[in-house]
């Protein structure tokens, strides 16, 4: 175990640069896609080579301990101690993180759902702060602000319930999710999550051009949700003031990004690769431990 179980790692920091390029080089809808699936295969590479380091701790444990200083029995030697303690640390710590993530996601939901009883998909809170998010559920449902609908005109107001129609109807907190939690697992793969929810409000914001038939008054929309608005969305909640403001502006005064499949593929490589790594690392780790087993079986 000397290359195979370390070139996951490795990737899963290479993954995020690649990430970036299909965001810019192909649409939202299949950028999130991609790089929401290639969170997802570098977490359970980093999750599954950090189990087999941690595990590898079992020869230290009696009765396998006896036979580390036998060189003559020919056994193949595991990687170092320390190495394989550091593994179940950062294992664990993931765990931890992932725990922390789910249970922050659960009470905000819950606080949004909290603030009224929907009326047709909607509740309008009597807010003075501008602020309009969809509240995924079963069903989910679309939560604004009186603030937030005065500042907007008719037409952008047409914008934001098509804007946050779109995250309901595509189902976006699940793409997020999965990213988000990818992320706790693996930190290495934070700046992904960053850029997953931040697409999620380009692909929202071309669905509600669509709609709306407008792209530069989707573009204006955007732009006096997000200066009117929260700083931050909380998540799992997400609105029309969510992140990138500036790069979805700029997106909308643009044509429609057209869908640049040979983009996709810098990202499957390094993902097929990354798996076939992981793959290659049990297979030795298994050869391993079927030599000390075989010593006590």
């Amino acid at each position: 175990m000397r290359t195979w179980v370390y070139l996951p790692l490795l990737l899963s920091a290479l993954l995020p640069y690649v990430a970036r390029l299909v965001a810019v080089r192909a649409a939202p809808a299949a950028a999130v896609r991609a790089v929401t699936a290639a969170a997802a295969a570098a977490a359970g590479g980093f999750v599954c080579c950090l189990a087999l380091l941690a595990l590898t701790l079992f020869d230290d444990l009696p009765p396998l301990w006896r036979f580390d200083d036998r060189p003559e029995l020919g056994l193949p030697k595991p990687v170092p101690g320390w190495i394989a303690l550091f593994a179940a640390l950062v294992l664990l710590t993931g765990v931890v993180r992932l725990i922390r993530d789910v249970r922050t996601r659960r009470r905000v939901l819950r606080e949004l759902r909290e603030a009224g009883n929907p009326n047709a998909g909607l509740v309008v809170a009597d807010w003075a702060e501008p602020f309009a998010v969809a509240v995924p559920g079963r069903p989910g449902h679309i939560l604004v602000t009186s603030g937030m609908l005065r500042i907007l005109t008719l037409g952008e107001q047409r914008v934001l319930f098509a804007h946050e129609n779109a995250h309901l109807r595509r189902r976006h907190h699940r793409w997020v999710t999965v990213a988000s939690c990818s992320a706790a697992l693996n930190p290495l793969l934070h700046p992904m999550a960053v850029l997953v929810a931040r697409l999620v409000e380009r692909w929202a914001d071309e669905e509600a051009a669509a709609v709306v038939g407008d792209r530069r008054l989707v573009a204006q929309a955007v732009a006096k949700a997000s200066l009117a608005g929260r700083r931050t969305q909380p998540a799992p909640a997400m609105g029309m003031s969510g992140s990138g403001a500036v790069e979805r502006v700029m997106a909308m005064q643009s044509p429609r990004q057209p869908n640049r499949w040979q983009a996709l593929a810098g990202v499957t490589a390094v993902c097929l690769l990354l798996l076939a790594a992981t793959a290659a690392a049990a297979v030795e780790f298994a050869e391993v431990a079927r030599a000390w087993l075989g010593m006590i079986v």
